[in-house]
């Protein structure tokens, strides 16, 4: 059984099966550590190793076969319990921080098993953060205990703005994140513990759409390179869970990311805007919003800086319950390249693969060289599904989203190049099997499904398959097509549908193998 090293901190490592097989492994195996048993009947294709020691080698063996690793060196370690907090509040910001900040270059924090209450964490470079198997990060359920951080602010003696915090695309004055990194490098999180951010008990779900600020995050870095989070749990956040922005090489590893399905607004599970190299594997997910949704900013983001999210790798996922599995968008100001979906669950989902724009983008809103393959969904709405008219954001319901007229090609105009949809297998799809509507002045280049098969629910809801404007509900539709260059069907099965399996309008050519 073929296996090989995802990623290797000073005291864990996590490791990957190399087969086709989707997130789970079609036999259980045993993982032994040096000759002895660390692992019994481990059945997905991601497996971790905890509790290692820095600078030390390794030997991991699977049946017959087994790779050698070194652990990272570290220049010490400190543990939380070292530490002490003698003030009348439980608030145990200021001691970790403490921690944090005498840290050396390389150093280890070990946060030990207990609960922790906390507001913001701000971490620094060449630094591991351990939270081991027992230790709970709680963060504060006063709203205003979080310092305000402006969006962006002057450099000095030029023109050019420095962008510190967004929400939704834009710079805007954000309350600071529960663990935050602003211009770092070579940082690890990891362990077997968690970080709740206890949104369930403030106020940060209620009344979103009035608040002056942005909610924070549980995990935010801006401007970090070499960032690697290994094995944590995270859940309840205020808003967006992990929000990497302007990051590059970051790797996502073995995480576990919950937030209740309703009464959560905003929960999405991972947000990679304007980032490049980053992997995300081996994650399972079940939030109240998008479970992945890769973004690189509004029109101004976009237009400024020009900075896409790409090389980026989302393998191994289990998505439970989310608006949708993988989303592309809205918030794509400078596009996105070169991503790679496969091997992963969609499981109760509103959508599954979902590309979702509009005009106001912008001409570098460019969204291509994207590959979806190998994708097993149970009980998602509609499975396809690519949207140029999303209505949302404050200007999202006004005539010039949602009319369907050909309007002139400008440097607002988003652009929706070429899909490959391979192997994908859908069952117990309710409204569509697919949805793909493009702008009539600029089409979606292509679309081609292929090796795939498509059920639907025998006793199917009614609902929309698409957040646009003036749709009508579906219930058990084929695939349809809009405004759309090539669609092309190779090898895909459907049955349950009523009507037509495919549906074309304003399609350029079509071809049925």
């Amino acid at each position: 059984m073929r296996f090989e090293v995802l990623f290797v901190s000073p005291t864990s490592a996590c490791f990957e099966l190399v087969n086709d097989e989707v997130y789970y492994s079609s036999k259980k195996y045993d993982v032994y550590l040096n000759g002895k048993l660390a692992l019994k009947d481990v059945e997905t294709n991601v497996f971790s190793l905890y509790n290692l020691l820095p600078n030390r080698d390794y030997e991991v063996r699977i049946e017959n076969d087994s790779l050698n690793i070194h652990t990272n060196n570290v220049s010490c370690i400190i543990h939380s319990s070292q530490f002490r907090n003698d003030s009348k509040t439980n608030d145990d910001t200021l001691m970790l921080q403490a921690a944090i900040n005498v840290l050396p270059k390389d150093g280890l924090l070990v946060i030990d098993p207990g609960e922790y209450h906390i507001t913001s964490l701000f971490l620094k470079s060449d630094m591991t953060l351990e939270i081991s198997k027992g230790a709970k990060l709680l963060a504060n359920n006063d709203v205003d205990a979080y310092p305000l951080i402006p969006g962006e602010v002057d450099a000095y003696d030029s023109d050019n703005k420095i962008q510190l915090v967004t929400w939704e695309g834009n710079p805007f004055i954000t309350k600071s994140s529960i663990i935050t990194g602003f211009h770092l490098k070579n940082v690890n999180i990891v362990g077997e513990g968690c970080i709740d951010g206890q949104a369930q008990n403030s106020t940060f779900w209620k009344d979103v759409k009035k608040l002056p600020w942005g909610r924070p995050r549980d995990i935010f870095f801006n401007d970090c390179e070499n960032l690697n989070v290994h094995g944590i749990s995270v859940c309840n956040t205020p808003c967006w869970t992990i929000h990497p922005y302007f990051c590059t090489h970051t790797g996502w590893y073995d995480l576990t990311i919950s937030n209740p399905a309703t009464g959560a607004p905003n929960t999405d599970g991972m947000d990679p805007e304007s980032c490049e190299d980053i992997k995300i594997i081996g994650v399972k997910f079940s939030v109240g919003d998008d479970c992945i949704a890769v973004k690189s900013g509004k029109y101004y983001i976009g237009k400024t800086y020009k900075k896409p999210t790409k090389d980026l790798v989302i393998r191994n996922c289990y998505m439970n319950r989310g608006h949708g599995g993988v989303v592309l968008g809205s918030e794509i100001g400078a596009g996105t390249k070169d991503i790679q979906v496969e091997r992963c669950i969609f499981e109760g989902t509103d959508r599954g693969l979902r590309i979702k724009t509009r005009r106001g983008r912008g001409k570098d809103s460019v969204i291509d060289g994207i590959v979806f393959k190998n994708i097993i969904m149970k009980g998602v709405l509609t499975p396809l599904v690519v949207n140029m008219f999303y209505f949302c954001d404050p200007d999202g319901k006004t005539e010039y989203v949602w009319s369907k007229e050909k309007l002139p090609v400008d440097d607002k105009t988003p652009y929706i190049g070429s899909f490959v949809f391979d192997n994908i297998h859908a069952s117990d799809a309710e409204y569509a099997l697919g949805w793909f509507y493009g702008l009539p002045e600029q089409p979606i280049a292509s679309i081609t499904i292929k090796n795939s098969s498509f059920t639907m629910k025998e006793d199917a809801g009614k609902g929309m398959p698409a957040m646009m404007s003036y749709i009508d509900e579906q219930s058990k539709t084929g695939f349809y097509f809009n405004n759309v260059g090539k669609v092309v069907f190779d090898n895909v099965k459907a049955s349950g549908f009523t009507g037509e399996k495919v549906i074309l309008n304003n399609v350029s050519s079509f071809k049925e193998e």
